[in-house]
């Protein structure tokens, strides 16, 4: 009365999970990779306008433009003194907001170059992932 089958899985189905597992893992990656590259984004375009602010107010109130129009106005005196002016103005430069602004705006460069970089890869994934 208690027969034994024994079944045999189709052909090729490790093969198939396996392909599935790590199709599965290549869709998390790149979601993951995709969420990353959209927080640097949204974080450096946010930054960026409040960078620029920064340093225009540093700029106004540090002088150097002053010490420019006068370089560029007379001209002679700056030859004369060119020693002096140039390290006037390399003293009141707002070295702080030109760094905040240079490194929201590279942020912003490399976030968007690596996204379009990869965005076909990402889409990729996300578009077989969808179809399945």
């Amino acid at each position: 009365m208690n027969k034994n089958y024994k079944i045999e899985p189709p052909a090729g189905l490790f093969e198939r999970i396996i392909a599935a597992i790590k199709r599965e893992q290549e869709l998390r990656h790149s979601k993951r990779l995709l969420l990353g590259f959209l927080f640097l984004l949204v974080a450096s375009v946010i930054a960026t306008p409040l960078s620029w602010t920064m340093l225009v107010n540093q700029v106004e109130s540090s002088g150097v433009l002053h010490f420019i129009s006068v370089a560029v106005s007379d001209f002679s005196m700056f030859l004369a003194l060119w020693q002096n002016f140039s390290l006037a103005i390399l003293e009141s430069l707002p070295i702080l907001g030109m760094a905040a602004f240079a490194i929201s705006v590279g942020m912003a460069l490399f976030t968007l170059r690596l996204f379009l970089y990869r965005k076909r890869l990402l889409l990729g994934y996300l578009m077989r992932s969808f179809n399945n």
